[in-house]
């Protein structure tokens, strides 16, 4: 019993120093550099072991995680989050240069007057405006004053360098949406309606013709249209919208109403004429094209005797 247990240690001892699956050397022998063998990389399993899988499951699951907290972030950004933000990358420059006149300072300095008989037409606006491409839609060369993320207080401060000193015959105004949102601060309809008035007796006063566009409608449909809908309230566009048609009624400005023709039953932004439910896509500025042509040849007819 005695020698079956101590040759029952031997072995299992020689089996942890010699493992079946590796060479044995005797203590005298040295081995020679031939017989070395090299060492395995963390790396080298074989394709079916199950170390292998977990790696390669790990590794494939990294993008997925990425996106999933990406999505996280962007489901978890409030309405309130999103603008505090957007203000907050603004800061210094509503601080330096509020009306942000320096965007276009040069490119006006560089315009020449009107050529006799030429229609000059300014549109200004915010980034609706500023994102169109006017040459494409239009066959003359109309003039872009359009600065994303502005609010009519800017735009009055701006008015005259960008608008009356560039010396057009029509004016075609688009804003309202970012004071509604609160880009500058909160807003109220009565603050927007004045700036819109100021602007309006600013442009006639230079005999220049003015167009004062619906503020568009909005939608909801897509994932990045969410913050950008709850700032925008379609209560407050919808009374907006009314005042500015009455102000052109009675005082002698052109209602352009991109609003009634991009709407749909639910009162929203159609689905297809914009991603993010604010800013037109290709289809929504090939309906609006038109609208403001038409609008652009009313104000001028106006002004002939």
């Amino acid at each position: 019993m005695q020698n079956s247990v101590s040759d029952l240690k031997c072995t299992s001892i020689a089996a942890i120093l010699h493992p079946p699956h590796a060479p044995r050397y005797d203590r005298g022998e040295r081995k020679h550099p031939s017989e070395s063998i090299p060492r395995k990389h963390p790396d080298d399993q074989p394709r079916g072991s199950i170390s292998a899988m977990r790696r390669r499951i790990a590794i494939s699951a990294v993008p997925f995680l990425f996106l999933l907290t990406a999505l996280a972030q962007q489901q978890t950004t409030t309405p309130e989050q999103a603008l505090q933000k957007y203000r907050d990358s603004k800061a210094a420059t509503l601080r330096d240069d509020f009306g942000e006149l320096a965007r276009y300072r040069d490119a006006d300095a560089a315009l020449k007057p009107p050529a006799p008989g030429e229609n000059r037409v300014v549109f200004f606006g915010d980034s609706i405006t500023d994102i169109w491409h006017l040459d494409e839609s239009f066959p003359k060369p109309y003039i872009n004053r359009g600065i994303g993320g502005q609010t009519t207080p800017q735009m009055l401060l701006r008015f005259r360098q960008d608008v009356v000193d560039l010396h057009p015959k029509v004016v075609v105004i688009l804003a309202g949406t970012n004071d509604i949102a609160g880009n500058t601060g909160p807003m109220r309809l009565e603050d927007i309606e004045a700036n819109y008035a100021s602007m309006a007796e600013i442009a006639r006063a230079n005999n220049v013709r003015v167009v004062l566009s619906s503020v568009m409608p909005v939608h909801n449909y897509t994932p990045q249209s969410q913050n950008l809908f709850a700032q925008r309230s379609p209560a407050k566009i919808l009374e907006l919208n009314r005042w500015l048609k009455n102000y052109c009624a009675a005082n002698g400005c052109v209602y352009l109403d991109y609003f009634s023709a991009m709407v749909d039953d639910k009162g929203l932004l159609k689905r297809e004429l914009a991603d993010d439910g604010l800013h037109p896509n290709a289809a929504g500025y090939k309906i609006m094209a038109p609208l403001a042509e038409a609008a652009i040849r009313n104000a001028i007819e106006a002004t002939k005797p």
